[in-house]
């Protein structure tokens, strides 16, 4: 049946991205799992339908996302061509590059000239556009000069392949000198996308501050910690999750301590009338420089629940003060090593 988006579809939450003139939906959809080859692509489409038509404008997709690598942005690719093509001016498309994708010594991820500029464009074969709206740098990288790679990201927008660059899992420090080096080539960097959660804080170090002064946006990924933050882990690790799967989360991080923390947060998050994953999302995006946040969903019953956190984005200071005992730190930040360099 032929698509046609929800007339209601923009009655939802947007927000500015740093000091650009680009608006982001609060919550975007990330296609990082449930994307793959390993799904049914129906069930793909109906997330897709389903988020646009709740006024999810952001799909945010990588060029090794799966599995196996490359598959979720050419499903999209089906799924745009059949369904979404008519509404390419209403949507946020973004990708990225940086960890390992074809082989040999030019596919094996970094930040070098030669690797994200030949992932881009495979990125535009496999989702069959002419161009995205963002494109990132996916991690740091030590062994190449930064300014070889913002000028990647340069040479990307001004090539009219990218519309905006931005930064993944870059330090405050790092972020502030390729802010920099984007500015004088006139590029300025629109975004940036860490891991944050109630179980990962690193952000609140310095970056936020960073990202504040340099007017970049900021759009979390992980918000609900690999799934961590929501019920699924009260009681056990079920046989579909993540964790069971070796999907991004070790059991090894399931400890007593941490599970204790989460069941705590889960009683306050039903005080507040909402699900874990609800008052989690609600949480990560008390701080206005926090553009929006990135989810993932493998259900639309799993889009809506998450969405379910915009009916209630406030927070008493004794609310944020008892989160604060139980919000802690849990070693489950994948990615800094990217963010420490």
């Amino acid at each position: 049946m032929t698509y046609l988006a929800a007339p209601d579809r923009y009655e939802s939450t947007f927000r500015r991205c740093g000091r650009s003139g680009l608006d982001l939906p609060a919550i975007s959809l990330g296609l990082w799992h449930n994307f793959g080859d390993d799904k049914p692509l129906e069930t793909q489409r109906a997330i897709l339908r389903r988020a646009f038509d709740r006024g999810i404008t952001h799909f945010d997709l990588a060029n090794n996302y799966g599995p196996p690598y490359g598959s979720a942005e050419r499903n999209f690719g089906t799924i745009f061509a059949q369904d979404f093509r008519p509404y390419r001016d209403e949507l946020i498309l973004s990708t990225k590059a940086g960890y390992d994708m074809w082989p040999g010594p030019y596919g094996q991820g970094g930040g070098s000239r030669k690797y994200l500029l030949a992932s881009l464009d495979q990125s535009l074969a496999r989702m069959g556009v002419d161009y995205v709206d963002i494109f990132y740098s996916h991690r740091f990288d030590p062994t190449t000069p930064l300014e070889e790679t913002m000028g990647a990201l340069d040479t990307a927008v001004r090539s009219g392949k990218a519309l905006y660059a931005g930064i993944s899992s870059y330090s405050g420090e790092r972020t502030r000198e390729a802010a920099a080096i984007l500015r004088e080539l006139g590029t300025p960097l629109l975004i940036h996308q860490p891991s944050y959660s109630m179980l990962n804080r690193w952000i609140e170090e310095d970056l936020l501050d960073v990202l504040g002064e340099t007017g970049v946006g900021c759009i979390a990924f992980s918000p609900l910690a690999q799934g961590m933050l929501t019920s699924k882990y009260l009681n056990g690790v079920p046989d579909d999750s993540r964790a069971a799967q070796g999907k991004s989360l070790s059991p090894d991080l399931l400890t007593e301590k941490t599970i204790a923390h989460v069941r705590a947060l889960n009683e306050m998050a039903a005080a507040r009338g909402q699900s874990l994953a609800q008052m989690a999302l609600a949480w990560a995006l008390r701080d206005p420089r926090m553009t929006s946040l990135v989810i993932g969903a493998s259900s639309v019953g799993q889009l809506d629940d998450s969405l379910g956190a915009l009916a209630n984005l406030d927070f008493t200071s004794d609310e944020l003060d008892r989160i604060d005992q139980h919000a802690v730190e849990a070693g489950i930040n994948l990615w800094a090593r990217s963010s420490q360099n």
